[in-house]
């Protein structure tokens, strides 16, 4: 076992998925809900990345290439999508669609965007593939990548659980304060997952 190589694989998911950037977002997104709604959506949110990543890490470009969608693609559509979640923030468009949806299943972020592609976003696919790769077709070593996937997971759902005191220690105005920060950063976030795809393309300049 390459235990040099798990720590880097633990290190490289911890900052690319970001739990302790997520939380705040997780606490903007899910604004107003019930513990245990808020609960629910954390859970099924990690149970769909962690789903998500572990697709990607066992059969990689061979997904993405059987519908003919190439990574540059697939990082430049994960950056519109995340662009309009952004747009939606800073307008606070979601609390205003949450407000007329009688059935609030109609507005569950857990698939959208913080399962993917908040939390198996284009950068997270992309490691979960090189990493798997990087182990060499070693059974052992690619189920010890997957584990350590698991436990980045893991760890983002207990923070997305401390979301509760979080948002009461914020406070509503804390909280849209947070949220249209955010909104910016991932306005920002998503040009640059844009401009990332498009240099892969060679259509822009390093």
């Amino acid at each position: 076992m390459d235990w040099n190589f798990l720590i880097t694989a633990f290190v490289t998911l911890m900052v690319i998925v970001d739990p302790i950037g997520l939380t705040p977002l997780f606490v903007a997104l899910t604004q107003g809900m019930p513990r245990a709604q808020r609960r629910a959506v954390g859970a099924r949110a990690c149970a769909l990345g962690a789903a998500l990543l572990m697709l990607f890490g066992m059969f990689g470009e061979a997904v993405l290439g059987f519908v003919g969608i190439t990574m540059p693609a697939f990082r430049i559509a994960g950056g519109i999508l995340l662009f309009l979640t952004a747009l939606d923030m800073l307008f606070e468009r979601r609390a205003e669609r949450r407000q007329g949806n009688a059935d609030k299943n109609e507005d569950d972020p857990s698939v959208f965007p913080l399962a993917t592609p908040l939390l198996a976003g284009p950068g997270a696919i992309a490691t979960m593939i090189l990493l798997t790769g990087q182990a060499g077709g070693d059974v052992t070593m690619v189920i010890a990548v997957h584990v350590v996937m698991a436990l980045v997971v893991a760890i983002t759902f207990a923070l997305f659980l401390a979301a509760g005191p979080l948002e009461h220690m914020l406070g509503d105005v804390g909280v849209n304060v947070v949220t249209r920060l955010l909104g910016m950063l991932l306005a920002a976030l998503s040009v640059q997952f844009v401009l990332d795809g498009l240099k892969s393309f060679g259509l822009v300049g390093g």
